[in-house]
């Protein structure tokens, strides 16, 4: 086994660490994974502890090769791929000032209108590429300046939780471009901090993280992080993408007309294209993979979390009975979804149960049942909820057509992937053949792969299409496409007509949590 040369691909989420143990093929040696917290005491409240979170990395790291026995000098590689849009400020011993603020987190709402309607958002959008939204670190950093000016004024860098990691195993404090075109602060031409964001973030460039391409190899890891994974000090470590551009990367989703849609907690469609491009309308985002590869498309807020909340808040008695036979809840779950007809009977739901980002781009839009009747069982709201979470992800690809035209290929990926039913929803609602890699570890393998490319032991992103390994396909149900193509225009309408009543609601639950934190 000694003799073969391995790389670990991690993958730091919303609420978990993932690392991948892979052979240099792209073959899965062993897998490693910790959760943690999200901290959501409020509606508009998304946190993390970066402690949290960073001993997570260590222990991934080391149950792997515990795991695998592999001997340190075979690591060739440790590459990353991080989740989005994450603030940390830090004091000038890099310590946090407070918790992570994570890409859900909607404290800068006020802000954020106040950036796209009076103080050139739009055009600040055009030149970044990040949609002006509560999840953007542009309005995040808004909302510190001057609604926490005392966590602002003692912040020597506001960095991300990449970042963060990286710091504390090499003691330095680099971005890469993916990352950085993340932020709302990174000019996408120019690949260096733009300088009107800087300006209304009321940041200095030095206050941010020195800027470097993807492929950025860092090495001298910390003797005491290497001990504690069980790694070699000289071990490569590759500073990596986000995950988003990562997961393209990792489901082979990277030539033209070919679509990548992962749904883990959140979910995000996106195609890859050769330069930086924006939208005149806003609606979707421009991220770098490499100066050759830009990824564009649009994330959802409400993925697999709201699945999540299914069996949490209304599936007590499935959730039971699952853990008595020792079987997941969720196959329980959409065992019962299964009975229902495509459609549920008329039944819609809008997943927005924490804001949206793609397509409306309203942190205040609030989820909803439809078309609730009395014939209408609990049955019902599971399929509806699996279907709204899929009908929301298309209207995403709509507006991403009016810049790439209709895609010839769907590739799949995400915890979602798990379900055989949620699948063939995908087929269905999209009308067209989804192809699913049957290994689930696109971020990290699109991680790993990357990495090759960063020491030279490949010279494009060719080599994934031999890596990806075998796929599950499903092609579109007729009867069944034709039920949700019916049904589609209504979902639209209902999200559209509603934006005032989201705007007032959201108002009247934020005046209650005041309330209650008094």
């Amino acid at each position: 086994m000694d003799k073969l040369s391995y790389m670990i691909g991690i993958d730091i989420g919303t609420t978990s660490t993932k690392a991948v143990l892979f052979e240099e093929n792209g073959k899965v040696t062993a897998t490693a994974n910790e959760g943690y917290p999200l901290y959501t005491p409020t509606a508009d409240v998304a946190e993390q502890d970066p402690e949290e979170i960073f001993a997570a990395v260590i222990s991934c790291v080391r149950q792997v090769m515990n795991k695998s026995q592999v001997s340190p000098k075979n690591i060739i590689l440790v590459s990353f791929s991080t989740a989005m849009h994450s603030v940390i400020p830090v004091d000038v011993d890099g310590k946090p000032l407070m918790r992570c603020l994570t890409w859900a987190d909607n404290r800068s709402v006020e802000w954020s209108e106040r950036l796209k309607n009076d103080m050139g958002g739009h055009a600040i959008y055009l030149r970044t590429g990040t949609p002006i939204h509560p999840m953007s670190p542009l309005t995040k950093m808004l909302w510190l300046r001057h609604d926490q000016p005392d966590i602002f004024s003692k912040t020597n860098k506001f960095i991300s939780i990449k970042e963060y990691v990286f710091a504390k195993l090499f003691g330095k404090y680099v971005i890469d471009y993916s990352i950085a075109s993340c932020t709302g602060l990174m000019n996408l031409e120019k690949l260096d901090w733009d300088q009107e964001a800087l300006q209304i973030a009321g940041l200095s460039p030095d206050q941010l993280s020195t800027l470097v391409p993807t492929t950025h190899v860092m090495k001298g890891l910390s003797q005491e992080y290497a001990e504690q994974m069980g790694l070699d000090t000289s071990t490569p470590f590759v500073i990596g993408a986000s995950d988003g551009v990562l997961s393209n990367l990792g489901v082979d989703a990277i030539k033209p007309g070919v679509v990548a849609v992962t749904i883990g907690t959140s979910g995000a469609i996106r195609t890859v294209v050769d330069r930086p491009k924006t939208d005149p309308k806003g609606r979707i985002f421009c991220y770098a993979l490499t100066d050759k590869h830009w990824v564009i498309g649009g994330p959802v807020n409400n993925g697999g979390g709201i699945f999540r909340w299914v069996r949490d808040e209304i599936a007590a008695s499935e959730v039971e009975t699952a853990n008595r036979l020792g079987i997941s809840p969720y196959d329980v779950l959409t065992k019962i979804g299964s009975r229902v007809r495509p459609g549920s009977d008329g039944l819609l739901f809008h997943p927005y149960l924490a804001g949206e980002r793609a397509p409306l781009w309203n942190p205040n839009a609030r989820g909803s049942f439809f078309g609730l009747t009395l014939q209408h069982k609990k049955e019902h709201m599971i399929r509806a909820v699996l279907e709204g979470v899929i009908f929301n992800l298309y209207t995403v690809l709509l507006a991403m057509e009016e810049q790439i035209g209709q895609p010839h290929k769907i590739q799949a990926t995400g915890g979602f992937a798990r379900s055989p039913l949620w699948r063939q929803m995908m087929a269905d609602i999209f009308n067209q053949k989804v192809v699913i890699p049957e290994d689930f570890e696109s971020s990290c393998l699109g991680a790993v792969v990357l990495g090759l490319l960063a020491l030279g032991k490949i010279d494009s992103f060719d080599v994934v299409s031999s890596m990806v390994g075998s796929t599950i396909e499903h092609n579109p149900i007729k009867e069944h496409s034709a039920i949700y193509n019916e049904l589609l225009p209504i979902y639209i309408r209902i999200s559209r007509q509603l934006t005032e009543e989201y705007d007032a609601i959201a108002k009247f639950q934020r005046n209650m949590n005041k309330i209650d934190h008094k």
